[in-house]
């Protein structure tokens, strides 16, 4: 359990992963300091100000992956970091000085400061399947061993090619500064998140995982044969691995395997007024399943609480309660393009 009052810090703490993982060390009672990029954007941070016990154990941090040194002053003095933050971007036109550079080096800056800081005893990285499972020949189970192939993820440019070479670059890089100069460091490795969310624009990966809904087809091949795991089971892996004394390595942290064609169907069955597909260009209805193996994760101990049903329905419900998908009695003619897909606000503004 944590120490009253325990000092740590989180990156990237308005996104997706990194607002609810701010609420469940809240809630745990660690003085929480959260690096965002601007703290006076409060249609960006508001969201971290209005959590329970934010008034007492939470502090804003200005800090930002491309500018050196910017994660000194917040990370000095705290015994924990969660380094969450990542650029993302799939209309990237530069990806290589946009993406990826400031990804490696916004990871290295961070270790950087750790090193400096004398007080930080373990730092954990929210890597992703992207580091495991992009190569020409997929295998049916992956485990910590497998490393994604960046020859083929260069050649192909498939939708996310950016974001996947940033991610498996940076932890290269960030097990080589860790072995040299004697940094805990812990990778986890989380499948598709999906599930409820606090952040008030639409998270990138719920863009990928509700893409049956959607009609996003650039984003089908990517949950083909998936694998998904609950916000919530992440952000509680992520404190499990960073309190437990004999972690070590890399986890993968995924809960569930499901090709796209299980995912519509759930979606279908749940939300018929959506009139998801049933069938996807070129993808054969005869998929194997490809499995991510969490026995490393739950041999150590965690247990994951929820179902592919609870991320979801939590997912949907959340964009809808956000305006950010339409509510059953909006759908319409009015709401469909021309391309037969529904008009869905990424950007946060209210749908309609």
């Amino acid at each position: 359990m944590a120490a009253d009052g325990e000092t740590v810090c989180v990156t990237g703490a308005a996104g997706f992963v990194g607002s609810w993982l701010v609420m469940r060390l809240l809630q745990r009672g660690y003085m929480v300091r959260a690096t965002v990029r601007d703290p006076e954007n409060m249609k960006k941070v508001k969201h971290l100000l209005d959590l329970p016990n934010a008034k007492t154990n939470l502090t804003l941090w200005k800090a930002d992956l491309s500018r050196e040194g910017s994660f000194d002053e917040a990370i000095q003095g705290c015994s924990g970091v969660f380094h969450v933050a990542t650029p993302m971007d799939f209309d990237s036109k530069d990806p290589e000085n946009e993406i990826i550079k400031p990804t490696i080096n916004g990871m290295l800056d961070i270790m950087k400061a750790c090193s400096k800081a004398k007080t930080v005893r373990r730092l954990v990285f929210t890597s992703s399947a992207g580091t495991v499972t992009v190569e020409e020949v997929r295998k049916p189970v992956y485990d910590e061993n497998c490393w994604s192939d960046l020859e083929f993820v260069r050649a192909q440019k498939m939708t996310g090619w950016m974001y996947f070479a940033s991610k498996t670059l940076t932890e290269q890089a960030a097990w080589k500064f860790a072995a040299e100069n004697g940094i805990d460091f812990i990778s986890i490795i989380p499948t598709l998140v999906v599930g409820p969310f606090l952040m008030p624009t639409m998270p990138p990966s719920l863009i990928t995982a509700l893409s049956p809904l959607t009609r996003t087809e650039s984003h089908y091949w990517i949950i083909k044969q998936g694998q998904f795991v609950h916000l919530d089971d992440l952000c509680m892996a992520h404190i499990f691995l960073f309190e437990h004394p004999k972690a070590e390595g890399r986890y993968i942290c995924s809960s569930h395997d499901a090709t796209i064609f299980d995912i519509a169907k759930l979606l279908r069955e749940k939300y018929p007024e959506y009139n998801v597909p049933t069938k996807f260009n070129d993808i054969d209805e005869n998929l194997e399943i490809i499995s991510f193996s969490s026995k490393k994760l739950i041999d150590a101990g965690f247990q994951y609480k929820y179902s592919l049903e609870d991320m979801f329905v939590g997912a949907v419900e959340t964009c809808r309660e956000k305006g950010l998908l339409p509510r059953p009695h909006d759908i319409s003619r009015s709401c469909i393009s021309p391309g037969g897909s529904l008009k869905v606000d990424f950007h946060g503004r209210n749908w309609g």
